[in-house]
């Protein structure tokens, strides 16, 4: 189904794989309608250059739209595209880009998406920017909310949110042990009716689309793995938390995930958990190579090191196991139109 790649992953797992290279051109090369749900943070339109390589904000929503009509054309028709967009300031002046609002205005009304629903990410441990307008003039607020755009390619989209349900409320803990202590079953002058049903102990309370999750991790593989082997982790990576939830809401086990803006690759780490296929895509070798991390919670660095220097050496690597006593790897060279991508991962997708 895939003799058309004309690479090996980078890496692959019993689920899915990381792939180096542009995700235009390999994005491609998939089935149409075949991905259950692209979830992604592309480089955000910031006025300053970053190391992960973003594009200028008057040029960006143009750049995003090649990248989301690709993805159109390869979702099911109940399928999903989740991106998470930071917010940006105007040159010079303390006022808002209006960029990632020009990015679903385009998306819905020249490709065809549907918006399903407007997310918002508040991370509270966000550092105060911008400096200029925060931390300096005192003018602004920081700021701390993520746009999080839930685009269905037709208006009935897969979703079941009963799988993404949070802890009730003590007070709604209470409610639901003593009812009768509570409440009288009525119609409010607000028009709801609340009923006897309102008592029903569902599990967990429907989340809101306010996602507070914060972005603070310190203490994973990940970063300690990248500490070990003297590089840099990557300097935008989004919590795991955040595609666990759209994950779990918009894919049932089985189906495919895909980032095509890979970084850490911290979609593919949580769809291998959550037991979905998955195939991350990264144009830096570097972040590829230091991604692998993610799937390895032993102390052996000669291995880890090897494992790294393999990918950067263009080596497939497979990881057939890994546990706090062993890794196994199987290693070899990238080659053109390899069989072995087809042995190994035409059963991810």
């Amino acid at each position: 189904m895939y003799s058309d790649f004309d690479r090996s992953p980078a890496y692959s797992t019993a689920k899915g794989a990381m792939f180096c290279g542009d995700s235009i051109e390999l994005l491609a090369k998939l089935p149409d309608n075949s991905i259950s749900l692209v979830m992604t943070s592309p480089p955000f339109a910031l006025l300053r250059k970053k190391e992960y390589g973003n594009e200028d904000q008057h040029e960006y929503v143009d750049w995003l739209a090649k990248f989301a009509a690709l993805v159109f054309q390869k979702l099911k028709p109940d399928g999903s595209f989740v991106l998470d967009l930071g917010g940006a300031y105007q040159k010079g002046v303390p006022t808002r880009s209006l960029y990632n609002f020009r990015i679903l205005l385009k998306f819905c009304d020249e490709i065809g998406f549907y918006l399903a629903e407007d997310f918002y990410w508040y991370n509270p441990s966000k550092l105060p920017s911008p400096i200029e307008w925060v931390n300096k003039r005192k003018m602004r607020a920081k700021d701390s909310v993520n746009t999080v755009w839930w685009f269905s390619k037709t208006e009935w989209p897969k979703s079941d949110v009963t799988k993404v349900l949070t802890e009730y409320s003590p007070r709604m803990k209470k409610l639901l042990e003593a009812p009768d202590e509570f409440y009288t079953p009525a119609k409010r002058p607000s028009g709801h009716d609340i009923s006897t049903g309102f008592s029903k102990d569902n599990g967990g309370a429907i989340p809101s689309n306010l996602l507070q999750i914060p972005n603070s991790e310190s203490n994973g593989f990940y970063l300690s793995g990248c500490k070990m082997l003297g590089i840099k982790g990557h300097p935008a990576r989004f919590p795991a938390k955040l595609p666990e939830f759209f994950i779990k809401m918009l894919t049932e086990q089985g189906d495919l995930v895909v980032d095509i803006f890979g970084g850490s690759n911290t979609t593919g780490f949580v769809a291998e958990g959550l037991d979905r296929k998955w195939l991350s895509i990264e144009l830096d070798i570097n972040y590829v190579a230091a991604s692998v991390l993610r799937f390895m919670s032993c102390n052996h660095d000669d291995d880890i090191k090897k494992i790294y220097e393999d990918i950067l050496n263009k080596k497939h690597v497979s990881i057939d196991k890994l546990d706090s006593q062993k890794i196994t790897i199987n290693t070899k060279k990238t080659r053109k139109k390899s069989p072995s991508l087809n042995n190994q991962t035409a059963s991810i997708f």
